[in-house]
């Protein structure tokens, strides 16, 4: 029996490490399916659009880009203003949410209580809980109209000799745009800020206080240096989201097919188009012309994201540099 049962410890010993060979080769290949499950549904989606909008790029070819004329009536379709709306709009974004979303980041991880901490931060980050749709609804009750009754007006007022400011003022437009998509990326700039700074090593910030260096010099020397990664990641993400949003840009933003003369003018985006246009198009060259606007965001999308990683990871070796140095 003694002989039996030490002849089955080795058997059972000797079965383990199969076993664990076999388990982990088995979730190695789940995960690279899930991996790669990824990548060819992007592919697939790519591919489909192209399908779709292969009339528009045959008919149109590079001067669909370039073109300024949207006539669904005619058949004649340009992508021009839609890309300038989008670029534009989603910059303005930008202008406005990232000083303010550096600056609650930078109160919330360095200089608030700990109790006012949490709940500050708490309602922040809620902003990005709101659906898009109600944000529009605020835009056009509320926000439009008081742009339109005294910042707009201001603007033309005192700055109506820039072009870019000239008047007339319609309350929706870019400007209402742009400030509606300030406000939903501010909680994701803002978040990812405020992680990345919280994570900067303590002994950075004590080594400068140690220094003699003042609060702001901590910060600016010791601080956003080191979460500079963070912070750049977080500003393309927010650039994401503002180039993708559709149903608050399409409340707001006065949905004119042509290039606006000033940020105040009515304009398209390239997704609010899409919505406006694509529930009652029929199949043909304005379907495949819209297909092939969704394509060319998601072509924009995909490489703002490249650039982002390229940025991070170029950002990240320098700020690996700078703490080595100073250890």
């Amino acid at each position: 029996m003694s002989l039996f049962s030490s002849l089955r410890a080795k058997i059972t010993a000797l079965a383990k490490p199969v076993r664990g060979r076999i388990g982990d080769s088995l979730f190695t290949a789940l995960a690279f399916l899930a991996a790669i499950t990824i990548v060819v549904m992007m592919a697939l989606m790519v591919y489909e659009l192209y399908l779709v909008a292969r009339p528009a790029i045959s008919e149109f070819g590079a001067g669909f880009l370039t073109s300024e004329e949207w006539d669904p009536v005619n058949d004649v379709y340009g992508a021009k203003p839609f890309i300038f709306g989008t670029i534009v709009s989603s910059l303005l974004a930008l202008l406005m949410a990232v000083p303010l979303s550096l600056g609650i980041a930078i109160f919330l991880s360095q200089f608030a209580p700990r109790w006012l901490r949490s709940q500050l931060g708490f309602v922040v980050e809620l902003l990005a809980a709101i659906p898009s749709v109600v944000y529009g609804l605020w835009g056009i009750f509320v926000l439009a109209p008081f742009l339109g009754d005294t910042i707009e007006p201001w603007f033309v007022d005192y700055l109506g000799w820039i072009p870019l400011f000239a008047g007339p003022v319609y309350g929706v437009g870019l400007f209402t745009a742009g400030v509606i998509l300030a406000i939903m990326i501010l909680p994701t700039i803002s978040a990812i800020s405020r992680e990345s700074m919280q994570n900067v090593p303590s002994d950075q910030k004590e080594a400068a206080q140690a220094l003699g260096a003042t609060p702001w010099e901590t910060v600016r020397m010791s601080v956003l240096p080191l979460a500079r990664p963070g912070i750049i990641g977080a500003i393309i993400l927010g650039l994401g989201r503002a180039l993708g949003e559709t149903m608050a840009v399409t409340m707001v933003i006065g949905n004119s097919p042509k290039i606006p003369e000033s940020i105040f003018a009515p304009a398209y985006t390239i997704a609010s188009v899409i919505a406006s246009e694509f529930a009652e198009v029929t199949a043909g060259l304005h379907q495949a012309a819209l297909v092939e606007l969704a394509l060319i965001l998601l072509v924009i999308t995909l490489l703002l994201n490249l650039l982002a990683r390229l940025l991070v990871q170029k950002t990240g070796r320098r700020a690996s540099k700078t703490r080595s140095k100073r250890a």
